[in-house]
């Protein structure tokens, strides 16, 4: 009997413990900086489903487009589909997210505000607009591969964390200032 009270003696302890949760630290930091170039030597992960993923790792998949009877529907994020902005789709990112999305048969990118949920297509992994599928090159076939790596991401506490698309290489420091700040300012 008395190992079970001193038991629930450190049961009581450790519950009325306080709980310290890692702190995302600043964008500008050289911790965040480095903590992206750690992020961008991971290999992509796979379409995740709809699970959130707030770690900035890239992901791989493909990608498809927007159909014209989307325009001015309202998305997730509350705002209405331009066809001509910058916007993305995603099932697994957070919203708010700037991410590079890059064609991997042709090498060209483009930069994207997850604004929305989707696509709910097996092994797609984002939408973009058409505006976006052009700067891709994806247009006559309508789908392909890409890698998407997320340059700033919102965390659940309000804070922004750099993700593998902020890393040396992937942005320029003025696309992951001008991320930053977007991200930060969408999270408010």
């Amino acid at each position: 009997m008395p190992s079970l009270n001193i038991a629930v003696a450190i049961g009581m302890v450790l519950l009325s413990a306080p709980v310290v949760l890692a702190e995302t630290p600043p964008p500008d930091s050289p911790a965040a900086k480095q903590e992206a170039e750690r992020l961008a030597t991971l290999p992509p992960v796979p379409e995740q489903g709809a699970r959130l993923d707030h770690s900035g790792r890239k992901q791989a998949g493909r990608v498809s487009y927007y159909a014209q009877h989307f325009n001015n529907r309202k998305m997730a994020d509350g705002n209405r589909f331009n066809p001509n902005g910058d916007t993305a789709a995603s099932k697994s990112l957070p919203l708010g997210t700037t991410a590079k999305v890059t064609n991997v048969q042709n090498g060209k990118s483009a930069t994207v505000k997850i604004e929305d949920r989707g696509p709910f297509v097996p092994g797609r992994v984002v939408d973009v607009t058409p505006k976006v599928a052009d700067q891709l090159d994806i247009r006559k076939q309508g789908v392909s591969k890409v890698v998407v790596a997320p340059i700033a991401v919102p965390q659940a506490d309000g804070a922004v964390k750099l993700g593998a698309g902020a890393a040396p290489g992937e942005a320029s420091p003025e696309e992951v200032d001008k991320a930053t700040k977007e991200t930060a300012a969408g999270a408010r």
